[in-house]
């Protein structure tokens, strides 16, 4: 009888599961009211930095804001650090973006809360020397916070800059 009624209990468990997790407040969503606001700020950005407009740029920035994973280190840059990659990038670079795509989201109960605007395409960048250039697949993560940027993220492919500059990549010894 014991193992019949505990059999029964885990039966209605079961059962209950899904009204349990229905219950739980999402933890993302795709529409906002700030969706399209968040959306134009980074898309500007972006078009900023096509145009070589460093200025339009760090305009787009919240002057805390915080930048990660640019020039392929784990340091973070400073909006005037930004400021100066950019401008260092744009003298020597012309970036032509392609394939992109954006998406807003807002995250709740979790550690990253906030309104998101996720892109992802090609950066292709072009030696204004040399006229050499070099594909770079992207992906961006930005926080927009009273229609400013106050965190990005860049990850990016740089096997492919290191390639286009020579290097190579070798089997280890065994």
């Amino acid at each position: 009888m014991k193992n019949y009624k505990v059999a029964i209990g885990l039966v209605l468990l079961v059962m209950c599961m899904p009204l349990i997790s229905n219950a739980q407040e999402p933890a993302s969503t795709l529409e906002f009211p700030n969706a399209a606001k968040a959306l134009e700020v980074v898309q500007k950005y972006t078009k900023a930095l096509q145009a070589g407009d460093v200025a339009t740029m760090d305009a787009q920035l919240a002057p805390g804001a915080m930048v990660y994973g640019l020039g392929g280190g784990l340091d973070s840059l400073s909006k005037a650090q930004h400021k100066e990659y950019y401008t260092n990038s744009t003298s020597q670079y012309k970036h032509t973006l392609s394939g992109e795509l954006y998406l807003p989201v807002k995250v709740t109960n979790n550690w990253n809360e906030g309104e998101w605007v996720l892109s992802w395409g090609t950066n292709t960048i072009q030696d204004k020397k040399t006229g050499k250039t070099i594909p770079v697949p992207y992906h961006t993560a930005g926080r927009v916070v009273n229609g400013k940027i106050v965190f990005l993220r860049y990850w990016y492919d740089m096997l492919n800059i290191l390639e286009a500059q020579g290097f190579e990549v070798r089997p280890p010894s065994k």
